[in-house]
């Protein structure tokens, strides 16, 4: 198991101990313009302000694990209210609609705003900022439990530099003319901008706990706060809020206790904020939230007896990918298959409701955070173990397969299912984990449309990693998971499943083209992204790459040592049409 051991809020520049101090550089650099300084004056100047620099940089967290150095300057107040209701109080000639929105600044400049359901999908939506300048509110959907409304908008350049970020206004002109540039920001008392490194996101309730997903606590692999200096707070005004006690505390996943709330009249919608508050020598710190508390569970719709064995995994853009995925799997024994759709723009929607369609039973949850692969595989693992019993943590690129099957003329739903242990198991087998093959681009130069499993059957010889089938009972309470393997209760043990008896064949380095969509983004929270030289031996590399998104030279012909057609040869016989060379799956 790798660990890496760095932060990871390295991606925006916003939470730099140093921003603190920017603004004295300007000054600086006026005093050297002026060119009749005397140079000793300078040095003195220079001296004064290293002395500065160091001393009077906030002083660093008692734990570096909390991320932010300023947390103490999070009031209570702040950390859980929902953005202000207020109207906005600027008097101005073209009527403006605002709403109540909070917003959250992403990486690479994103600000990912929440609004309420009413504006979902609205056009004509702005983010004005601080100095006035406005950027175009996006609409990118709606969050799957609470229907809020999504947006984003890129952070102006021009705000980029000014220290702190505030919140923004999320306003519609009644007029077409005011569509860029200028707007105006309300003179209501602004919040910060939520920062994604250091953020409560998403909550879940089971019969007998609550599942809260927090960013920014636990910010090392393998290094978790104990759950004694943490308490989950539900309610908006921290005077008044209900603490319970936390249970678990483990990479982004935390667990306490329900609350006993008061009563509310039945029928009216119960929206309670939850968030985690961190107790440490005298110092209180609740964490900002977007992330609501619903009492009742919510779950993956079962319909009868539990599924044997269900498929999960986390997208972005695999429209053109999931057909040949899907229907492979379903042929071989998976039952259901749950999508947390990762910012997807590429009709993923449309070729879902095509599968359905076509009798398959696939769910796609929207799941907007960034590098939150991990957090998603425990969502899923409590949010579908009402309708599954086996778990299948297999990504879209990755196509299970038994030797064994060569010779079967079609296949059957019990390949898969063969491969699980027993309900009864005496060995209290709780994971199946299988070895990877890690295919190449074969020589493709684009996309090959006839599908990934007949374009790509050159791969590396030696197996890598391996992914694993989870007995969703199984998991440990903790829901730690770390590359696709879960941590189990105590009793139950994982079996690896031998190269002869199945192998995953992972179409990992493809074409070119559409290999460097996966070099841009990595959804692994404590995976390096390989755009940034932080850990150049991580197993997570592709071996020769830089950290640019330059084909190449001779990438059509690497990671290519076997011949490996097995799967091609299979899938063909079972799926090919009578023309035998048209595959009617991708």
């Amino acid at each position: 198991m790798q660990h890496h051991h760095h932060h990871h809020h390295h991606h925006q520049p916003s939470s730099k101990p140093a921003a603190h101090h920017q603004h004295h550089l300007p000054a600086l650099e006026a005093v050297a313009m002026r060119g009749k300084v005397r140079t000793a004056s300078l040095l003195l100047l220079l001296a004064l302000f290293a002395f500065l620099h160091v001393h009077l940089r906030p002083s660093p967290p008692l734990d570096p694990r909390l991320g932010l150095s300023n947390l103490s300057n999070l009031s209570l107040a702040y950390a859980v209210r929902e953005a202000g209701s207020a109207p906005s109080r600027h008097v101005s000639s073209v009527p403006e609609e605002s709403t109540d929105a909070v917003s959250i600044l992403f990486p690479a400049w994103e600000v990912f705003v929440i609004a309420p359901p009413a504006t979902a999908g609205g056009r004509g939506w702005r983010c004005v900022f601080q100095n006035n300048a406005t950027s175009p509110a996006t609409p990118a959907g709606v969050l799957p439990f609470t229907k809020r409304a999504m947006f984003k908008c890129r952070l102006p350049p021009s705000v980029r530099r000014l220290r702190p970020f505030f919140q923004p206004a999320l306003t519609r002109s009644s007029s077409e003319e005011k569509e860029e540039g200028e707007g105006t920001f309300p003179a209501t008392a602004a919040e910060e901008l939520f920062r994604w490194s250091f953020l409560a996101y998403e909550s879940l309730s089971t019969e007998d706990d609550v599942v809260l997903f927090v960013k920014g606590v636990n910010n090392r692999q393998g290094i978790n706060r104990s759950p004694d200096e943490l308490s989950c707070v539900f309610g908006d005004d921290p005077a008044t809020a209900v603490r319970t006690a936390v249970t678990s505390s483990a990479q982004e996943v935390f667990r306490c206790a329900h609350p006993k709330l008061p009563a509310a009249d039945s029928g009216t919608e119960i929206k309670i904020k939850i968030t985690l508050e961190v107790a440490r020598e005298n110092r209180v710190t609740l964490i900002p939230s977007v992330a609501y508390y619903t009492p009742e569970q919510r779950r993956l719709a079962a319909d009868g007896p539990r599924s044997l064995l269900c498929a999960c995994t986390m997208v972005h853009n695999v429209a053109k990918f999931l057909k040949e995925w899907v229907m492979y799997h379903a042929s071989v024994g998976v039952d259901r298959f749950l999508l947390y759709d990762n910012d997807s723009d590429d009709g993923l929607r449309s070729v879902v409701d095509d599968l359905s369609r076509g009798g398959y039973d696939v769910q796609v949850l929207t799941w907007p955070w960034p590098k939150t692969q991990e957090a998603g595989f425990s969502h899923g693992a409590i949010y579908a173990n009402a309708s599954c019993e086996w778990m299948a943590y297999v990504d879209v690129d990755e196509f299970v397969f038994a030797p064994a099957w060569n010779s079967s003329a079609r296949p059957s739903k019990l390949m898969l299912t063969s491969l699980l242990p027993a309900r009864d198991d005496p060995a209290r087998n709780g994971q199946v984990s299988i070895k990877c093959y890690e295919f190449g681009p074969s020589h493709q130069k684009t996309h090959p449309p006839e599908g990934v499993t007949q374009g790509y059957t050159c791969r590396r010889r030696i197996e890598q990693r391996h992914k694993s089938v989870l007995r969703l009972d199984a998991a440990d309470a903790s829901l730690l998971n770390v590359i696709h393997h879960f941590r189990l209760k105590e009793g139950y043990r994982s079996r690896q499943v031998r190269l002869e008896d199945a192998v995953v064949n992972h179409y990992k380095y493809q074409a070119w083209s559409e290999f460097r969509t996966k070099f841009r983004r990595r959804v692994s929270a404590y995976v390096v992204d390989w755009t940034q030289a932080i850990n150049p031996a991580s197993k997570d590399r592709a071996p020769g790459l830089g950290f640019e998104p330059v084909e190449p030279r001779g990438w059509a012909e690497r990671f290519c040592e076997v011949w490996d057609d097995r799967l091609k040869a299979l899938t063909r016989r079972w799926f090919g049409s009578e023309s035998g060379s048209e595959l009617n799956m991708a």
